[in-house]
């Protein structure tokens, strides 16, 4: 028996097991792959509210998250002892069409062509002016795994990896449901509470409107680190690391679980990121991955109580799971520990 058991060991189910666990509870976690491999891998890291026009809750909901991230980093380098790659760059959202040009320029963090190329060199001829945002930054996602990871195990978090998930089981009463246990590849586990921090696999389990959106990356290295801004176009995303890697995303398919690279996917990429950054034309390529991001409809995570009295649930984070990890584990925890429900907290 544990206090809390949470399904899913990606950014979302890791960052809640920390959180819950420093305020005392004790965690389980159980992982189908290996914790951090899935979304989480493979995504780019950006911190970005605003370059992606989150409109309304949501976008409150992003900068709210946003602005944890000094302390929340701190609080995992204090645990991990690990650097997260944590950097407040700065983004620039570049209008390349003319009528986004027009929708932009009437944004007050709208800078002209001119200025956009004074913020960072070497902008292609199709930036017509951009979106300047200082606030907006990134993470290196993997670096960040290995320190959730650490530092979960230094507060003597339990992880059980490559176990698989087979069924929810729930006991169904006349005036409540509870999940009595999971069944699983290594037998039952129980616990008072329940997470299920699932992502794009969450259908397996629930009947949630969760379905996996396939997206394709790559990286290159710039030797010479001139790229010193994330740059977030309408049509991809040039993400420079500190050590000269650029990560470059991300194709958007309605495809299902399939897997793999395709020439086009990667094709269409590197052409809008050299219109986009032309210096990336002879930059050496250095990986190509994909993942699979957890949609829920309008892009909001489903976040909260379930039909069960003691499973909560924390998934469906899209594109945003990176973003959105501190205050969605802030929000669990507070709600089963402390039974405080957020007014954001749908």
């Amino acid at each position: 028996m544990t206090d809390v058991l949470i399904i899913g060991g990606g950014i979302i189910g890791l960052s809640t097991a920390i959180a819950l666990s420093q305020k005392g509870a004790s965690v389980t976690v159980v992982e189908r792959d290996i914790c951090g491999q899935g979304a989480t891998w493979a995504a780019a890291g950006m911190l970005a509210p605003e370059a992606e026009r989150l409109e309304g809750s949501l976008l409150g909901f992003g900068i709210r998250s946003r602005d944890m991230y000094p302390q929340w980093i701190a609080n995992l380098m204090r645990l991990s002892g690990l650097d997260c790659g944590y950097w407040c760059c700065g983004m620039i959202a570049p209008s390349i069409e003319e009528g986004d040009h027009q929708i932009i320029a009437k944004y007050p963090q709208y800078i002209s062509q001119e200025e956009s190329h004074k913020r960072q060199s070497g902008l292609g001829e199709v930036v017509l002016g951009s979106l300047w945002l200082p606030e907006d930054g990134q993470v290196n996602n993997r670096k960040l795994t290995q320190a959730l990871l650490t530092a979960a195990r230094s507060l003597s978090i339990k992880i059980l990896e490559g176990v698989n998930v087979y069924q929810v089981v729930c006991d169904h009463q006349r005036d409540h449901q509870r999940v009595t246990h999971l069944d699983t590849s290594v037998g039952k586990l129980q616990s008072d509470r329940y997470v299920l921090a699932t992502g794009a696999w969450t259908r397996s389990l629930l009947p949630l409107p969760v379905k996996p959106i396939k997206g394709q990356m790559l990286s290159v290295f710039d030797r010479d680190r001139h790229l010193q801004r994330v740059i977030y176009a309408p049509s991809c995303y040039i993400v420079p690391r500190q050590d000269g890697t650029i990560v470059i995303g991300a194709t958007v398919e309605d495809k299902g679980f399939e897997q793999g690279i395709t020439a086009v996917g990667i094709a269409q990429l590197l052409n809008r990121a050299i219109a986009i950054y032309p210096a990336i034309a002879n930059m050496p390529i250095t990986e190509t991955w994909w993942g699979f991001r957890p949609y829920a409809p309008n892009e909001i995570p489903i976040l909260g109580a379930s039909d069960y009295e003691n499973l909560v649930l924390a998934t469906g984070h899209y594109r945003n799971g990176i973003l959105f990890a501190p205050i969605t584990a802030k929000l669990i925890s507070d709600f089963i520990i402390d039974g405080i429900t957020d007014p954001i907290f749908q």
